[in-house]
């Protein structure tokens, strides 16, 4: 039996405190081992942050579901693009590059030493989607609805 948390928020930063508190406890509710709940708390945020990050903040609210099913939770967040196609070809970049290494712990390491190497001042480090590949154990994809919002969803096998 599958169930579902559907939450809309505001694009605001001051909201992901209420949205971690909203995924741990339905996560929790349904019976999750700790450590999943930890993971998938942590992948939420994530994919809020990039919708954050990257959505218009003229664009509406960004949309969360949270899926739990028999054999897997899966994590969508949908937001409209800010910068259109130059964000989701930098979101289509970064996943075929997590998934062109042989493991996720691979891409983490690679990406870590990356920042090592760049300024310190650097806004973007690119490291939220290799954490959800790697720390929160999921599978990445992406789509565009047809109203032109971006889709992203993160899979947690259970």
């Amino acid at each position: 039996m599958e169930t579902k948390l559907e939450l809309s928020i505001r694009p605001q930063w001051d909201e992901l405190p209420a949205v971690q508190t909203k995924v741990r406890g339905f996560l929790a509710q349904r019976g999750l081992a700790p450590d999943a709940v930890d993971a998938l708390e942590m992948v939420s945020s994530e994919l809020v942050e990039n919708g954050l990050k990257y959505g218009t903040e003229d664009g509406g609210t960004i949309e969360l579901d949270v899926s739990v099913g028999a054999r897997a939770v899966t994590v969508e967040v949908v937001n409209r693009l800010g910068n259109g196609p130059l964000d989701l070809q930098r979101l289509d970049r970064t996943i075929q590059w997590i998934r062109g290494h042989q493991t996720p712990f691979e891409a983490y390491l690679r990406r870590i030493e990356e920042i090592s190497r760049r300024d310190p001042k650097a806004m973007e480090n690119g490291l939220g989607l290799v954490r959800i590949a790697y720390e929160g154990q999921a599978v990445l994809d992406f789509y565009v609805k047809p109203d032109d919002r971006l889709a992203v969803s993160a899979v947690y096998p259970l």
